[in-house]
């Protein structure tokens, strides 16, 4: 079993082809007795502009990986580098500044603000950012995700494939570097599930982001360039599709 891949150089963790550099990355739990290791030692490098699938059952750190490489969770050792910022070494807030243009997160469960409408819900967040024209670059995105009439509805307006579909239009909108979706089909049937996939390997496509992503499916991580598999907080496998 392969518990760690060689050492990133440092000269790798800042290369700009590199969007993700994480070296001996760690996370536990706890103290003293009632301490668990959730990440027990994670060396990963991945290209930019690449599609990477991870597997792995349920307790193998998958979730918590794509937290702090997200920038969502602070690790407890290791070094990680995201776009060329040194995540571990940033406060709270210097870590919500440089998610920003850097990272777009699709989850499971859509987290779309339900007093807002879909064009809300997506040009917010830039105007929060400071973007310029929020409304207009959110109209835009919305209609690249095949919501350009649905503009003005709300979530409960909407179905749960258009919800997610807003929810990728979200995440996209500012141009992120890196795409994280963590079972983004999980609360849709099979066949709304598979047009979602296909739009955001599109959206992907477009933009030319990097794209990681949190799954089940062995026939979803196939499509992508690389698979890595977790097991008990370790990388067991790690290989081109």
């Amino acid at each position: 079993m392969i518990q760690k891949t060689a050492a990133t150089s440092d000269a790798a963790m800042t290369a700009p082809h590199i969007a993700i550099a994480a070296q001996n990355v760690t996370l536990s739990l706890g103290e003293g007795e009632a301490k668990v290791d959730i990440l027990r030692g994670i060396d990963l490098s991945i290209e930019a502009g690449k599609t990477v699938a991870l597997l792995g059952p349920s307790g193998s750190g998958k979730s918590s990986l794509m937290a702090i490489l997200s920038g969502l969770e602070r690790a407890s050792g290791g070094t990680v580098n995201i776009a060329g910022a040194d995540f571990g070494a940033m406060n709270e807030d210097q870590l919500a500044v440089a998610r920003r243009g850097r990272v777009g997160i699709v989850l499971q469960a859509f987290h779309l603000l339900p007093t807002m409408t879909a064009l809300e819900n997506v040009a917010v967040p830039l105007e929060l950012d400071g973007q310029l024209q929020p409304f207009e670059i959110a109209a835009q995105e919305l209609a690249a995700v095949g919501l350009g009439d649905r503009l003005g509805h709300y979530p409960t307006q909407l179905s749960g494939g258009e919800q997610q579909r807003v929810a990728i239009a979200r995440a996209m909108a500012s141009r992120p570097t890196i795409i994280f979706a963590d079972e983004p089909t999980g609360n849709l049937d099979g066949t709304t599930g598979d047009k979602i996939i296909k739009l955001l390997f599109d959206r992907q496509k477009a933009t030319d982001a990097t794209l990681l992503i949190i799954t089940h499916d062995p026939e979803l991580a196939k499509r992508c360039d690389r698979i890595i598999e977790l097991r008990d907080g370790l990388i067991e496998r790690d290989s081109k599709a």
